[in-house]
């Protein structure tokens, strides 16, 4: 007879969790699970997005706003798990903290892949990744695989809007850039076509959603550990202090104030 323990494994994910504090930190705990239940929802949303994926080939906008209705609920999630994390003084994450040792978080190597996925496309992630290990496998398939963006610009293109063979076919590494003619394009389903107008919205809240946990990450990291140098070799809050606002579909904001406007 199946159980809900063994469908679920449970014995096995409760058994994951090894504080290296000795004597244990009570705090370590938290900060484990925390990240582990963070890698689990990465998990869930590179599965989604290869879902949005096939749905936006078969021009599947319905599904496809669904999905990435989905996604967004799950970045509110991360976002909402650092309130946990807050829960943590300094004094409390200074008692295990030397435990960690060279880990650091920007070694996620599932937060890169979506990265990649969603068009933030550069190669310094790879050389946090060991040769031939799981995650430097990931990331090569991911860098080299078509971004969201570009998906959506192929169908753009196959309904027949004006989209630059340099946007739909770009270098398979390259990372997604604004570009003017898109821009127009956009401009022009705004005004026209309100489903597909609607699944851009989705985009910019998706885009919206990394910002704001980039955000909250970075508030978290200064809060905890104010200026001090990260785990793992990383400037800390400072590292992290670069990577806000800075959208991966510029293409939708660059075009916001011209939405509306008298032609």
């Amino acid at each position: 007879m199946l159980t809900y323990a063994d469908y679920l494994e449970v014995d096995d994910l409760i058994d994951l969790q090894h504080p290296k504090s000795d004597p244990e930190e009570h705090d370590e705990m938290l900060f484990i699970i925390i990240h582990q239940t963070y890698e689990l929802w990465f998990k869930q949303v590179r599965h989604e997005l290869g879902f949005l994926t096939e749905r936006l080939d078969e021009g599947a906008l319905p599904r496809a706003s669904h999905t990435l209705k989905r996604i967004l609920k799950i970045f509110k999630t991360l976002v909402s798990q650092i309130d946990i994390l807050e829960t943590m003084t300094p004094l409390e994450f200074e008692s295990f903290r030397s435990r960690l040792d060279t880990a650091s978080g920007f070694q996620s190597y599932q937060f890169r892949a979506i990265e990649f996925a969603l068009g933030h496309k550069r190669p310094q992630p790879l050389t946090f990744q060991p040769e031939g290990s799981v995650g430097r496998q990931m990331l090569e398939a991911a860098y080299g695989d078509r971004s969201l963006w570009q998906v959506f610009m192929q169908l753009l293109a196959r309904r027949n809007y004006s989209i630059p063979d340099a946007v739909t076919q770009p270098e398979p590494t390259a990372a997604t850039e604004a570009n003017a003619e898109v821009q127009e394009a956009l401009l022009t389903i705004y005004q026209t076509d309100h489903e597909l107008a609607s699944l851009c919205e989705l985009l910019v809240d998706l885009d919206e959603g990394l910002q704001e946990w980039r955000y909250r990450h970075v508030k978290m990291v200064q809060r905890t550990i104010g200026a001090k140098m990260g785990s793992g070799g990383s400037s800390g809050a400072e590292y992290l202090m670069n990577t806000l606002f800075k959208p991966v579909f510029p293409d939708l904001w660059e075009i916001r104030a011209r939405i509306g406007a008298p032609a």
